[in-house]
């Protein structure tokens, strides 16, 4: 383990999970008493990361009294985007000022992660380090996610990303890695983190790694419903 630190993008306002989060942000959104932040936030203190950084902006306060309340093991520190939300790529560039040249974690907290995946961010880290590229992408195949309606959003060849004209097979898992070197033309402001994908597909430097896992995503509020049912469990 080599990567210490990670972000949570936490400031979305989870339209599509209306009314519930009308009055609740989607991170504390809960499976079996346990919130999706809390979840993601013990997959990476299992994983050995020391530093996280969650980005806030929408219901923030009540992300921040939940992490004054809780006490996790790593250091937590909370980036609130005041005046407006920065988006995918606004927030984790205001945030990775403060890494200099070290790789970190980005993840989204509405995926289900599970200890099935630490395996998966090991070969993400080990691909890193093997790799001068310095972005790469936990995937999975479309028929291994819950919710059958999603779209792929990629393609796959030989661990490099790319986006073909016809169906397109994988989804984004919600997990990253990457270095503020993919930031280099970038300025603070709301962008989203497509603009840098896209950007490095087209140079043929955006890796991905597929995971054999089930891909639980909360995508909306049927989905969720749906979850709950199930009788999922966080490990």
């Amino acid at each position: 383990m080599q990567i210490k630190k990670a972000i949570i993008l936490s400031a979305g306002f989870g339209k599509r999970l209306n009314p519930i989060t009308l009055s609740i942000p989607k991170p504390l959104l809960k499976i079996n008493s346990v919130t999706l932040l809390e979840n993601t936030i013990k997959i990476l203190e299992n994983f050995g990361i020391n530093e996280i950084l969650i980005n806030t902006h929408y219901l923030s306060h009540q992300i921040n009294n939940f992490i004054k309340n809780k006490n996790f093991n790593c250091k937590i520190s909370l980036i609130h985007e005041d005046k407006k939300i920065l988006d995918t790529g606004g927030g984790v560039l205001n945030i990775t000022k403060k890494f200099n040249d070290d790789p970190f974690f980005v993840f989204n907290p509405d995926t289900v992660w599970l200890n099935d995946h630490l395996k998966d961010f090991e070969s993400m880290e080990k691909l890193y380090f093997e790799n001068k590229l310095k972005a790469i992408l936990l995937v999975v195949d479309k028929q291994n996610s819950f919710d059958k309606t999603l779209k792929g959003d990629f393609d796959l060849n030989k661990n490099i990303i790319y986006r073909s004209n016809v169906e397109k097979n994988y989804i984004y898992t919600g997990s990253q890695i990457l270095n503020n070197s993919v930031f280099i033309d970038k300025t603070i402001k709301p962008f989203s983190i497509n603009s840098v994908w896209d950007f490095l597909i087209n140079k043929k430097k955006l890796l991905g790694i597929e995971s054999k896992n089930k891909f639980f995503h909360i995508t909306n509020l049927e989905i969720y419903n749906q979850l709950l049912k199930t009788g999922l469990k966080f490990n």
